[in-house]
């Protein structure tokens, strides 16, 4: 049995999706879900973790940690956990990671870039106007389908020869935000509109949602990123046997959000 945390999530849901079509038993975790588990009451996790051969772990935004309390609950079981591209650029604490490395448990990180799904916070505008609006539009990033996400993370789960690798997980070439315009606007069949936003515009907006501080880390990110940033991984293709999928192909598939 898998146990899935955040479940029902960008990648928690194809995840399961994925694990459940190859057969496998499992345990669907979410804060509202059937089985539901609280990261910050370590002590009530244990039902989650009873009797899983695997389990994937992805931390909630804002949780602070201490993880090895909740690795005490993890009886035995191989974790897969959900990290960042950002702890290897060194953008990002590794203390979570650091936590798994001392659990004792066997382990596979995972590591993703920008997520393609984040493209949804365009939705209402596109909706609305058939607009998108951004900062850096011909800065690129090779962001990532959840979906590629959560194949290699089956994969981890239920092949123990992943056991003690990081992956990083890209998309298979930089798309910037103007490019994602235009790939929505070809899932639509009709023209979306690019309209250029400055930084301070779009910090204005995202902490709207997000504290000032991963505002600033994020523009960051998005105006100028770092070589390491930009750089396509292997990892995927070595994991899965196939390339990632493009941008154009999530917004083909998604394109009903923004209908």
């Amino acid at each position: 049995m898998i146990t899935v945390m955040g479940a029902t999530g960008n990648v928690g849901r194809p995840l399961v999706e994925a694990l459940t079509a190859a057969g496998e038993e499992v345990r669907a975790v979410s804060r509202r879900g059937p089985v539901s588990a609280d990261l910050t009451d370590a002590a009530a996790l244990r039902p989650a973790f009873e009797g899983a051969s695997a389990v994937f772990l992805l931390l909630p935004p804002g949780f602070q940690g201490p993880l090895a309390p909740v690795l005490d609950q993890i009886d035995g079981a191989r974790v897969v956990l959900l990290s960042s591209q950002g702890v290897g650029t060194g953008r990002h604490p590794a203390f979570f990671e650091e936590a798994i490395r001392a659990s004792g448990l066997e382990w596979t990180i995972l590591r993703p870039g920008g997520f393609a799904s984040n493209a949804f916070q365009w939705a209402e505008s596109v909706r609305s106007s058939r607009t998108i609006s951004a900062p850096f539009g011909d800065v690129g990033l090779p962001v990532i389908d959840p979906s590629d996400i959560a194949a290699v993370a089956a994969a981890a789960l239920t092949d123990a020869s992943h056991a003690g690798r990081t992956y990083e997980l890209t998309g298979p070439s930089s798309v910037t935000p103007r490019d994602q315009a235009a790939a929505i606007g070809e899932a639509l069949g009709e023209p979306v509109e690019f309209v250029s936003q400055t930084r301070s515009e779009a910090f204005s907006v995202f902490t709207t949602f997000m504290p000032a501080e991963v505002a600033e880390a994020t523009l960051d990110i998005l105006g100028t990123p770092s070589p390491a940033e930009q750089r396509v991984s292997p990892d995927v293709s070595r994991v899965l046997g196939r390339p990632p999928r493009p941008f154009s192909e999530w917004a083909a598939r998604n394109a009903v959000a923004f209908k």
